[in-house]
């Protein structure tokens, strides 16, 4: 279906595939792949041991192994079933079947009832219920277990995996999941989850892997925004090629250069690949011409970048940079509310990828050059400019992403209408034409009668919860 641009407009566009399909995927969703190249085998045997001697579990994944400390599992009323398959790409959905729905009621009755308790004992009960499982794990993330929270996840991540169809492949790049689906977004929000855990880990290249494969399942509607997160985790991953490949076959389908997050970070990359001792020293010297290149037209671009980057570096700057109308807090101010979203992304994110010493001499003398050429009027300067009247507004999209990221300076520059609606973390910002199988009987809501841990986590985190929100969608 046609995807939304950062400007709003509506885009018809095929997305090239080539980039998801790996046949070690499944390989490197493992993170004791990725710990054992840092680490060593050794490093984590004690780890694995105790998986190895579980007897209950029988069925092979991929994406988790099971734990012996896990309930023993039941099928918990989720399936997949195949919709279509059309020109190459199968279409899939999950299912609930009508005990899983019966559950899901008793979910948001324990959403409603603003104690954590209930979603525990609703848990004892049904240990493998997708809901309750990425819920009580933020309860954990946000209480500081996060082993419990990620071990939550992982154990939602198995009950999915325990469902797929049989044709449903995580390695092909032609398995689709439409998120406006209402029972396939847990699926996604699992997968991120467990994506943000892997990075924090100290994983960024099995977390490469979990990006891909998230963009892989509705690239062209990319629900969760995939595209302002997988620079970041290929830079981490020191996947230098994959990105420039991605970005320049991208470019067409995607005008990626609108995207701050793109435009530096790309920049970045040929300046790594100019710093690399075992390249020939022509093509080091044609990368660093690349990324001085590249790095200027994006600062040109988005000027609104540079000042916020250097605070969170905790770099001071020069007189003549914070002084210059270029640079300076008009370069704030003026930015349309969709952009500074994105450039408020981009910081908050990777701004410790710009404080190593040789970045940051490479990023000043790419200024001075910068407002040279601001000074002498040169013709892209006006360019950029004009370009940014397509900041029209932000797609939903990268609002759902800002909210999932926990950036604050990021989830601070959101709209209004999006901090004044109802906010529920199992389905952030669900679509607004959603598809949904079956809805929740009517009932008569009862108050919360005192603000529990799970209601000041809600209220915390999303100040705007409302306890009146009671649709499955």
């Amino acid at each position: 279906r046609p995807t939304s641009g950062v400007d709003g407009s509506r885009q018809d566009c095929t997305f090239p595939f080539i980039f998801f399909h790996s046949p070690d995927l499944t390989l490197n969703l493992n993170p004791d792949t990725e710990l054992k190249r840092y680490f060593g085998a050794r490093a984590i045997q004690g780890e694995q041991r105790p998986r190895q001697r579980n007897r209950q579990f029988h069925r092979s994944t991929w994406m988790t192994i099971p734990k012996e400390s896990w309930p023993r599992f039941s099928r918990p009323g989720i399936s997949m079933t195949l919709l279509q398959s059309k020109e190459g790409t199968q279409y899939f959905t999950f299912e609930h079947g009508r005990q899983y729905q019966q559950v899901q009621f008793k979910f948001l009755d324990a959403v409603e009832s603003m104690d954590p308790n209930n979603i525990v004992a609703l848990l004892q009960l049904n240990p493998y219920h997708i809901d309750s499982l990425l819920q009580l794990s933020d309860v954990c993330r946000i209480q500081e277990d996060q082993e419990m929270a990620r071990d939550l996840i992982e154990r939602a991540m198995y009950s999915f995996e325990c469902a797929f169809h049989p044709l449903f492949s995580l390695t092909s790049g032609t398995s689709r999941l439409d998120y406006l689906r209402t029972e396939n977004r847990a699926f996604y929000l699992a997968l991120y989850k467990h994506m943000m855990f892997l990075e924090k880990r100290g994983c960024p290249r099995t977390a490469l892997e979990y990006c891909k494969l998230i963009l892989s399942l509705d690239p062209d509607a990319d629900p969760l925004c995939m595209l302002l997160l997988i620079d970041f985790l290929t830079l981490r991953s020191r996947e230098y090629q994959y990105l420039l490949q991605l970005h320049q076959d991208l470019e067409v389908h995607r005008n990626l250069g609108l995207l701050p997050n793109f435009a530096f970070s790309t920049a970045l990359c040929h300046f790594h690949l100019s710093q690399q001792e075992d390249v020939d020293p022509e093509e080091r010297q044609k990368e660093r011409e690349k990324a001085d290149e590249m790095l200027q037209k994006a600062l040109i671009m988005f000027p609104g970048v540079l000042i916020p980057l250097l605070d969170l570096c905790t770099v001071q700057p020069d007189a003549a940079v914070s002084s210059h109308a270029f640079f300076g807090p008009k370069s704030q101010i003026g930015q349309p509310p969709a952009l500074a979203e994105l450039t408020a992304l981009y910081v908050g994110r990777t701004h410790s990828m710009w404080r190593e010493a040789a970045v940051m001499l490479w990023l000043e003398q790419s200024v001075k050059e910068v407002l040279c050429r601001v000074d002498a009027k040169d013709p892209l300067v006006d360019d950029c400019q004009n370009k940014k009247q397509r900041y029209k507004c932000a797609p939903r999209n990268i609002h759902r992403h800002v909210l999932l990221s926990e950036i604050k300076e990021a989830t601070s520059s959101l709209p209004l209408e999006v901090t004044s609606q109802p906010v529920l973390g199992f389905d952030p910002l669900p679509p607004l034409d959603s598809v949904t199988s079956y809805t929740r009987p009517e009932r008569q809501h009862v108050g919360a009668t005192n603000e529990s841990t799970l209601s000041l986590f809600f209220r915390s985190l999303l100040p705007n919860f409302n306890l009146q929100v009671s649709s499955v969608d």
